[in-house]
């Protein structure tokens, strides 16, 4: 499995997720899509298929466009989004293949359950379940649906995972950023808690994370206020400012570098929300958001 970054608009990432055996590959978010169509074909590779994280324009508002480009070509949104261009909705947990090798689990963001439980099924599924699909797996549980909200309420991440052996993927969209999270548009600190720190947080670290925005640097900038003695924040600063000085990106991190640099996924340690004022996760979450909102470094 190939993950191509195609950068595009002012700051905005799309993606290929690309099959180099068979040639085919997704996109995710072409929000310039001659751009993305030009990189398929300097790949060599065949579009199947768009993935949508939400809603808002420098996401969505290439699909109409795509499907000129490639006729035929599905584009998949959240079935609580309005996506723009869709033609096909999905639910939380739905599965996709790209191909043989690559597997996309659909994660819709509302009112549905954890996604730590979703990809602990993707990820034993073949040895725990049989010939059973996820979808029907999901339709034969019978518990509580928990609250996971992020950017926005049709806010969609998929996680996609390729051959053995492979470090599996998640495409965040505007919900986590390099070191950095999505504003509150549609959703509550509690909610962006639970998308960040419980879900996203309890992934397993090797997971390479690919957002959607390249806002890296400043995010590092103001975590350093945060934690002025994070070593792993002042290496990472000077590593992602080499990078961009040298005209490259700053993606993929990892879940485990975001543990370790990221304050908004951090507000669970003490001696963090010690130092805001702060005597809760979510206090220190919605506290940090707010510091965030007014920083201007």
């Amino acid at each position: 499995m190939k993950i191509l970054e195609v950068p595009c608009l002012e700051d905005n990432y799309s993606y290929l997720i690309i099959d180099e055996s068979t040639k085919e590959a997704a996109a995710v978010d072409p929000a310039e899509p001659q751009k993305v169509v030009e990189a398929a074909n300097q790949q060599g590779v065949v579009l199947k298929l768009v993935l949508t994280t939400h809603h808002h324009w420098d996401h969505a508002g290439g699909n109409d466009k795509i499907k000129g480009l490639v006729p035929g070509i599905k584009v998949y949104g959240g079935s609580l989004d309005n996506v723009r261009g869709c033609t096909d909705q999905l639910q939380n947990g739905d599965n996709l293949q790209l191909t043989s090798h690559i597997n996309i689990l659909s994660l819709h963001t509302p009112w549905y359950m954890p996604l730590l439980f979703c990809l602990l099924v993707c990820l034993f599924l073949p040895a725990t379940l049989g010939s059973l699909s996820v979808s029907q797996f999901f339709e034969t549980l019978s518990f509580p649906r928990l609250p996971f909200v992020s950017h926005t309420k049709g806010h969609i991440s998929y996680y996609v995972t390729g051959k053995e052996g492979e470090d599996p993927a998640v495409f965040t969209g505007d919900t986590l950023f390099i070191a950095g999270c999505g504003k509150f548009f549609e959703g509550t600190a509690e909610q962006m808690y639970q998308s960040l720190c419980v879900t996203l947080g309890s992934l397993p670290k090797p997971t390479r994370v690919f957002c959607g925005h390249e806002y890296t640097v400043k995010n590092l900038q103001f975590a350093l206020t945060v934690e002025p003695k994070n070593a792993r924040i002042q290496q990472k600063l000077a590593w992602a400012t080499s990078q961009r000085q040298a005209g490259l990106p700053t993606i993929p991190s990892t879940i485990e570098e975001e543990l370790e640099t990221n304050p908004f996924m951090r507000v669970d340690l003490p001696e963090l929300q010690g130092r805001i004022g702060c005597q809760s996760p979510v206090e220190a979450l919605r506290e940090i958001r707010r510091m965030k909102d007014n920083w201007r470094g």
